[in-house]
């Protein structure tokens, strides 16, 4: 809880002005006084310190300046982002989902992987630990395994978090150079719609059917 003007109860504080110049040490209502006769508020800022820290502002817009500050870092906070991946996505769509993957660990975002399988796929759910093998060790340039690759019913899940920025180094590229789609979305699951996946599942569909 912040304390200002009478509620500050130390009987000698260390007072700054306005423009962060150093006033000195005086007592309480000395430097409450001071704020008063410039029409401002004496508001501490540093209550530990010995003696506590004062500054002679307007407590209003300090006010606002700390709750903007506060939500300028909720939104910075580390977000969980969402890649998936069939055991049958080719190389092309692998490369674009990795660009995206290091896009997302490049702003400090944690990624998951989901692999998903289907039909036949099931009988051979080894396949998603193979590709998640090669994911962890394309990415070890930007990302460490948070979470190891598990098997949850038809679907394997894994989760990378980001390197230090000074270790990061990128080797795939978006192609038109901006994501498709983000997902944003704090710390917890959310499907990554792949639109791009149905695509193709529903191009072969009207393939075998023009075959027949």
């Amino acid at each position: 809880m912040t304390r200002v003007n009478d509620r500050i109860r130390a009987p000698k504080v260390r007072v700054v002005n306005a423009n962060g110049e150093q006033l000195g040490v005086m007592s309480s209502r000395e430097a409450l006084a001071k704020a008063q006769a410039v029409g401002l508020d004496l508001v501490e800022i540093a209550g530990q310190a010995d003696p506590p820290v004062c500054k002679i502002i307007d407590y209003g817009k300090y006010k606002y300046t700390q709750a903007k500050l506060k939500k300028g870092k909720s939104k910075s906070a580390t977000k969980m982002k969402e890649v998936k991946f069939r055991v049958g996505t080719g190389e092309h769509d692998y490369n674009i989902k990795l660009g995206r993957a290091e896009t997302f660990l490049d702003t400090n975002h944690k990624v998951r992987f989901v692999l998903q399988f289907k039909g036949r796929e099931n009988a051979h759910k080894e396949l998603g630990f193979v590709v998640f093998k090669r994911i962890i060790e394309d990415l070890k340039t930007m990302a460490a395994v948070d979470q190891p690759p598990r098997l949850g019913g038809r679907a394997v899940a894994m989760i990378l978090s980001p390197l230090p920025s000074h270790q990061r180094k990128r080797h795939f590229h978006l192609f038109h150079g901006e994501l498709i789609e983000e997902d944003d979305h704090d710390e917890e699951e959310e499907e990554y719609v792949d639109h791009d996946d149905d695509s193709e599942v529903k191009a072969k569909g009207e393939s075998e059917t023009k075959e027949s």
